[in-house]
């Protein structure tokens, strides 16, 4: 096992190298100095460390230019591994990670409703000595943590998880400390979305917003490859954005914000508020035994029940008319839904992206695509692993 940073390898020229046999591999040492405009030397030379430090290995034969046929190069995306954990409302979630986004282990440790700081602290050094006791043969090289609510991800501190009703929490310190490793933390919504670009599309796509829609309802913006936090660090709290000015209040203070109409608890009260005025739906018989969720109405929908389809494609037009003002003011190449509330799939999709058609100002925006995160329930864990990723390869998209 490897503990430590990767401080060793932040020198621009290897992290641009790196990165380049990331996205194209397999491919040739004089391939990698045509297409980053590095000298064949210096490209000789930063591969031959890399393959001493086990990050890239040697693959196949390439096709010949004319001489002998060129020494293909891959990474060794099993070589090193990260811990990626993802704090939810009930559990935390933990992930061993390779460098590709496989996941070769997991395991939950449960969240107390009235968890204390130092409690909360305690079970994520459990969580994490856990897996790499039992993984003692790999190399890791970090540690990632996903934490909902205001992060300073700077100093790697949860601000405040509304969730938990807790402030302050040094998570980064803490774990460092311990472990002896890189340790990043940032807002959960953000690191899905961090982890969408890198794992989805390996960064293929500059712009891009992730929509994590839950209890809660949080944005990723990638701008660039990169995560795009704003001045005060709350850029992408599109659950806030006011929808409706004389609608209800939502637990920041405001009046009609997106999640007072969109989220999982949304849907449950505008459900409630329904039946109680006498509309018909499966969903009365069901509630003499289960207690109504957003999911149970999802359940109604493919039942084919009139109110619960009725329901959640308003849903989707509540949320179609957030997308479209982030289309109009980031204008990404690409929107990727995550969350509970996302697998309603076509029962949100489709009238999201006909109110996106409708209300969009050009021809393009409005063929913005809206798809399904693939990256199922580790979307937030596997971000947390795209941190540690984005530190060590420092994508180079110019």
């Amino acid at each position: 096992m490897q503990r430590g940073s990767f401080q060793w390898m932040k020198s621009l020229n290897k992290a641009i190298i790196l990165n380049k046999i990331r996205t194209s591999e397999p491919i040739s040492r004089a391939q990698i100095a045509k297409d980053t405009q590095l000298t064949p030397p210096t490209v000789g030379s930063i591969v031959k460390e890399l393959l001493e430090q086990e990050l890239i290995l040697e693959s196949k034969l390439g096709e010949s230019q004319g001489g002998r046929k060129p020494t293909m190069l891959v990474l060794n995306t099993s070589g090193f591994h990260i811990i990626g954990i993802d704090v939810g409302l009930s559990n935390i979630q933990f992930i061993v990670s390779d460098l590709s986004g496989k996941v070769v282990e997991e395991s939950e440790e449960h969240l107390a409703e009235n968890v204390t700081k130092e409690q909360f602290l305690s079970l994520l050094i459990k969580g994490v000595k856990q897996l790499i006791d039992q993984h003692s043969q790999l190399k890791f090289i970090g540690i990632g943590v996903a934490m909902h609510g205001i992060v300073d991800t700077d100093m790697g501190v949860s601000i405040f998880a509304p969730n938990l009703q807790l402030r302050d929490i040094p998570i980064k310190s803490h774990l460092e400390e311990f472990f002896e490793m890189d340790v990043k933390v940032e807002n959960d919504a953000k690191a899905f979305a961090l982890g969408e670009a890198w794992f989805q599309d390996r960064i293929n796509h500059k712009s891009m917003v992730a929509v994590n829609i839950g209890r809660g309802i949080g944005a990723g913006i990638v701008i660039g490859g990169k995560l795009y936090n704003g001045e005060h660090g709350i850029a992408g709290e599109i659950g806030h954005m006011m929808i409706d000015i004389y609608g209800k209040k939502c637990s920041c203070g405001n009046h009609g914000c997106l999640q007072t109409l969109a989220s999982g608890p949304a849907i449950v009260e505008r459900t409630k508020e329904l039946l109680d005025k006498g509309e018909a739906s499966i969903l009365t018989k069901w509630m003499d035994k289960v207690e109504l969720t957003a999911e149970l109405v999802h359940k109604a929908a493919l039942h084919e029940d009139s109110l619960a389809v009725k329901i959640l494609h308003e849903t989707g037009v509540y949320i179609g008319i957030a997308l479209t003002n982030l289309v109009h003011i980031y204008n990404p190449s690409k929107i990727i839904l995550g969350g509970g509330v996302s697998k309603a799939g076509d029962f949100i999709l489709t009238s999201m992206r006909e109110t996106l058609r409708e209300r969009a100002i050009s021809e393009r925006a409005q063929q913005t695509s809206i798809t399904i995160s693939e990256l199922g329930q580790y979307g937030s864990s596997l971000g947390s692993v795209a941190l540690i990723l984005t530190d060590l390869f420092e994508p180079n998209l110019e």
